[in-house]
């Protein structure tokens, strides 16, 4: 495992990261509480200190999830989540898993950050997100007088921002600009090798600034693990069966997605990776890139993953290649193809 400096708080995290949205909110096909806890048990012990949730993950399941399986190791870990969405009024997966209103109010930040640190069982919160913010609410002073107020009184060590939802990478640009530029403040995102639309953009400028990025979906919606068929199918709770929204367009992404894994293998076999291990070390070229948060749903994969740091990385040779893939779409598609 390979640790990398975060910001101004002295921390350093673990690069490989774990994403509890997997292990809280059904969207993965986990409900076994005890197996998610013996993962998070099992992440630790293999080198994995940097934990992504957000209130909103099972209406606070997450946290406290996470308290409940890595309370008694607290000062060995760094903990992100998140905060916006009013789950309180909104409760549950909504329909046609929608947004929930958010509420960027002083009054509502400050009591969602304390109800958070009592779910997590904690006195602060490592990194504070806003969780699926829009410019409106990156340009609330106040909002962001309450984060400075609750960073002085030790609740919050720093802040950010994860952007989304997913299907906006445009937008999601101008808003991490704003972030790192004005804000000065780190953005999660997704990024991977298959979608680089905001990565490509916000990583350089991050780097100048010296804020941290945190990755999201490093394999794709699995495509990069190199665990689905053509034949792959999803059940109507997953939320990839909610990413893209007709049949039609599921399968061309899962084909295209399968033919482009084949023309990136080279930068698996060449350097003893597994392409699922290939997929973050291409990350990890990024030096501003501090965290990577793959989907990781049962051991032996997060492993795989645990170990991906310890593979060779990426050559500048490498990642040209995979730069003229891309921006020839993979030479699939005149234009950029549906992703998930």
């Amino acid at each position: 495992m390979q640790y990398r400096a975060f910001d101004q708080t002295g921390l350093s995290p673990s690069v490989v990261g774990f994403g509890l949205w997997t292990v809280s909110t059904g969207m993965w096909g986990i409900h076994d509480d005890a197996f998610g806890i013996s993962l998070l048990r099992d992440a630790l012990d293999l080198g994995i200190t940097f934990f992504d949730t957000a209130d909103v993950y099972g209406d606070g399941k997450g946290e406290t999830l996470l308290a409940e399986a890595l309370g008694d190791r607290r000062d060995e870990i760094v903990i992100a989540t998140k905060f916006g969405y009013d789950f309180k009024n909104y409760p549950g997966i909504q329909e046609g898993q929608r947004e929930r209103p958010h509420n960027w109010t002083p009054e509502f930040v400050r009591a969602a950050c304390e109800a958070s640190l009592q779910r997590l069982n904690t006195d602060r919160i490592d990194f504070y997100q806003l969780h699926n913010p829009r410019m409106d609410a990156l340009q609330m002073d106040d909002l962001f007088a309450e984060l400075e107020a609750l960073k002085s009184e030790g609740k919050i060590l720093s802040y950010g921002a994860a952007l989304g939802p997913a299907l906006k990478p445009d937008r999601q640009v101008d808003e991490g600009l704003y972030c790192i530029q004005e804000r000065k403040m780190g953005v999660h995102i997704i990024y991977n090798m298959l979608e680089q639309q905001l990565g490509a953009p916000l990583c350089p400028v991050a780097e100048k600034y010296d804020v941290p990025v945190i990755v999201r979906v490093p394999h794709a919606s699995g495509v990069l693990e190199d665990s689905y068929t053509t034949e792959t199918e999803f059940a109507p709770t997953d939320h990839r069966s909610h990413r893209v929204t007709t049949n039609e367009m599921r399968r061309k992404w899962l084909d295209d997605g399968i033919k482009k894994l084949d023309m990136l293998r080279f930068a698996a076999q060449q350097a003893g990776r597994t392409p699922g291990q290939m997929a973050i070390q291409f990350l990890l070229a990024q030096p501003s890139v501090k965290g990577v948060f793959p989907n990781i749903y049962d051991k032996k994969q997060m492993e795989e993953f645990a170990a991906a740091p310890s593979t060779p990385p990426f050559t500048q040779e490498e990642l040209a290649e995979v730069h003229n893939l891309y921006i020839h779409y993979f030479h699939l598609h005149a234009e950029p193809a549906v992703v998930l």
